[in-house]
Order: C-alpha cells, then structure tokens, then sequence
C-alpha cells in the first residue's frame, strides 16, 4: 500500500505543478480579473555573440625570410609596435643602388644646365655678332653706291654678315638640344627619385608594425618561414572597440532606436553589466540565422542590430556569448 500511495502522491504534485504552471502562461479571465495581468518588464531581451575589429597582418610587398617574430599569442601591443621582420638585404641594397642612380643623374642635370647656358651666352656673343656685321654691310654697300668704296669690300661685308647669321642659327639649333638633352636629364632624375622612394616603401615593408592597440588573438607564422604577399603573420584584435552582434524580432524592432542605452552581461562574469548602446539597425529583415537564440518566440524574419560595447578592462573577447536587455519603447519611428 505504501508504494501505491508514494505513486499516488508523486501523480498528485505533477499534475498541481502543470495546472500551475497553465495558470502562469495562460490565467484565465476570471483570475486576471481578480488578480490583475501578470507585470510585463517592458524590456527586450536578446542574446548574440561579440565580435571586434580584427586585422589579419601580412608583409604585402615582400617575400623573404622571417627573422624576428616578438610576440606570442594573448599579447597586448600598442600602436606602432614592431611586431615581425624578415630579411631586408636585398631591400637594402636596391634603395642603395637607386640612391646611386639619383646622384648620377643629379650630375647629369647639372651638366646639362651648364651646357644649356654656354650655348645661349653663345647666343648672346652671335646675335651682338650679327648686328655688327650687318652695320658693316649696310655701310659698304652705300660707300660702293657712291663709288667711296669698292665692290670687293662690299661683298666681304656681305660675305661675314651672313656668316655671322650662320653661327647664329648654328648656335640657336645649340640651345634647342641643350634644352632637350637637360629635360631629358631632369626626367631621368625624377625617374630616378619616385624609384628610390617606392623602393623604400618596399623596405619599410619588411618590418610589420601593429596598426591599432590590440591583443594578438591568432599568431599563423614561426621563424624561418618565408613570408609574402597574402602570408598571414597575426591576427590583432581591437579590444577597446567591441560588439555585439544580435537580431530583433520583426514584432519589437519598432520599440528600439539608435544610440538607444543597452545592458549587456555575459556568464562568465555573472552579476556584471556592460554599458552599450544600438549603433546599427538594419533596414531589411532576414531570416534568423540557425545559430542565434532569441528569447522569445522564435519567428522567421529578424533584423541585426549591432550594440558597441564598452570594454575598458578587455574582459569582453570575441566569440563570447553574451545577453542584451533594451528598454522597449513605444513603437514608433
């Protein structure tokens, strides 16, 4: 008789338990009326994961050999921080060799700039030249108009006049190659220099700073490999700069809006909230994704929100789960 009324009992506290837990999600009229509507929190709950910047870190205009990885993975690194090398001698002497080059061809300019102005004093020393001679000309051949002088002085005149306009032209077609052969110089020179300067870029390369401040979540390369375009080195997490990632139901998306305050918590520090606020709402709805969770009802369509995080003590990492209680305002736009 015992076990019967054990059996019995344990019958009776289930079906108690399930007509009570009946009456909490759906009371009847009567007991609403008597008691009142069961209190609504009027807030939001969501549940996502954080995300942050990530930064995947390669040498993008080398290929050579690591020889200097300073960090491991968990890091903390500041902005500027030399994170890896690779070998840089042969780098190093092309931006030598190109250094070269500039000198050469800065001698070369100033060659050609000393041979444009020696042949326009040349110029200059012809057409004072030619003015004389034409003076001399003009005036034998009035002396033989008149019979003062001879026809033979007059043709020697003649003959130096245009002798003199000859070295004149000779000289100016000087100065056109002086010129030529000066511009060609100088963009040799300029050739000269964007080489040098894109050559050092190309060295600069082979030392792999860390663009941000930020934890080295993932480090891809070990010393003595042979990094290169598309090689990953590390991969650096912005910390101070987190998210969350989560979906509103289509049903509550009118209730939240931007830059609205959001407490965030996590279980792996219970009882701490974070201080967020909704950054992002996107303007199309889609289908939940198969791995969010949402404490709700699920329903086919969701829109993503994103809620940046403050993150000062870098406790909130990425991947880590975490839940989001939003005040749910009066819908509207």
């Amino acid at each position: 008789m015992s076990n019967i009324r054990r059996i019995a009992v344990l019958i009776i506290i289930i079906v108690v338990a399930i007509g009570g837990y009946e009456l909490w999600v759906r009371p009847p009229p009567w007991l609403a009326a008597l008691f009142g509507p069961p209190p609504d929190t009027g807030r939001i709950s969501l549940s996502g994961n954080i995300e942050a910047h990530q930064s995947l870190l390669s040498f993008s205009q080398v290929q050579s050999q690591i020889v200097e990885l300073a960090f491991d993975e968990g890091a903390q690194v500041k902005r500027g921080t030399v994170l890896a090398r690779v070998d840089d001698r042969l780098y190093r002497q092309q931006v030598e060799i190109d250094r070269a080059n500039v000198q050469v061809e800065q001698a070369q300019v100033q060659v050609g700039e000393g041979n444009l102005i020696a042949a326009q004093k040349s110029v200059e020393s012809d057409q004072f030249d030619l003015a004389e001679k034409q003076l001399d000309d003009k005036r034998a051949e009035n002396l033989a108009r008149t019979n003062a002088g001879t026809l033979q002085a007059r043709d020697l005149a003649k003959t130096a006049a245009g002798q003199s306009a000859a070295a004149l032209a000779r000289d100016q077609a000087e100065v056109g190659v002086a010129q030529a052969t000066l511009a060609l110089a100088q963009a040799n020179l300029t050739v000269a220099t964007a080489k040098v300067q894109l050559d050092q870029v190309i060295l600069d390369d082979t030392i792999l700073h860390a663009p941000f401040d930020g934890v080295i979540s993932v480090r891809e390369a070990e010393l003595g490999e042979l990094a290169g375009p598309g090689v990953m080195i590390f991969t650096l997490d912005d910390l101070d700069h987190v998210w969350l990632r989560a979906y509103v139901n289509e049903r509550d998306i009118g209730k939240v809006r931007l830059a609205q305050a959001v407490d965030v918590s996590t279980d792996t520090y219970l009882g701490k909230i974070y201080h967020g606020h909704i950054s992002f709402i996107s303007p199309e709805a889609e289908f939940t994704p198969k791995t969010v969770e949402v404490h709700a009802e699920r329903v086919n369509l969701v829109y993503r929100v994103r809620i940046d995080i403050d993150n000062p003590t870098h406790e909130l990492l990425p991947g880590m789960p975490a839940d989001a209680s939003i005040a749910a305002l009066a819908p509207g736009p």
